[in-house]
């Protein structure tokens, strides 16, 4: 498959060196030409200079032929141009922006552009590493509001049902993994031994999620 990716920092120069490494041809567009000494000698792909939402450019880097484009510039309004053309203009099936702002992540879903918003995102990388199993979120909507996570879960919930447990804790039961395999559960599903409960909920109340989650139900009450 040919890759075309607007941006060549340190993100850009990493991906472009992952993709050739799986035999994909890649180009790499970036308005500064010193901006490639990050691809390193082992580079093989093509290098073009100019702003990456200018279609003569994007057409340069082969653009008509990619099935996968990725804006992962330093500025969110270039990323997201960029991305709408590649995926509105030349129709590339595989678009995705990186954007730091949170706010405008939400909007630029909502255009049917995927995202991937910086900021929340290494926060949760952040958290995995700090924070014991279990407590940080395994994923976050664009926007950061929605957390998905697993919780510890109390030994006293066993034998309890899923609408028991969300009632405590305020929060939804998404999944549950059960003896290595994923049970999506009914409010009247029973919790078992040895299941890993993993609830959505909004961000700001994760804390209070997991506190009453490691609580047992008689504590609750």
């Amino acid at each position: 498959m040919h890759v075309v990716i607007m941006g060549c920092g340190r993100v850009g120069a990493m991906m472009a060196a992952a993709l050739e490494r799986l035999d994909h041809t890649v180009a790499v567009i970036d308005k500064d030409a010193q901006a490639f000494r990050r691809l390193g000698p082992d580079f093989h792909g093509q290098q073009v200079v100019g702003p990456g939402f200018d279609r003569g450019v994007m057409v340069e880097a082969g653009i008509e032929r990619a099935g996968a484009f990725a804006a992962v510039s330093s500025g969110d309004n270039s990323n997201i141009i960029s991305a709408r053309v590649a995926r509105e203009t030349f129709g590339v099936e595989h678009v995705v922006a990186r954007i730091y702002d949170p706010k405008r992540a939400e909007v630029y879903e909502r255009l049917g552009i995927p995202t991937v918003a910086t900021v929340p995102w290494t926060t949760d990388r952040l958290l995995r590493t700090l924070l014991p199993d279990g407590v940080a979120s395994a994923w976050r909507d664009p926007t950061g509001k929605v957390a998905l996570l697993q919780v510890p879960v109390d030994e006293g919930w066993v034998g309890r049902t899923v609408k028991e447990f969300q009632q405590a804790t305020g929060a939804r039961v998404a999944f549950i993994m059960r003896f290595g395999t994923g049970v999506l559960p009914e409010t009247k599903t029973v919790i078992q031994a040895d299941d890993q409960v993993y609830v959505a909920t909004l961000s700001g109340t994760v804390s209070d999620v997991v506190a009453a989650a490691a609580q047992s139900p008689e504590e609750g009450n």
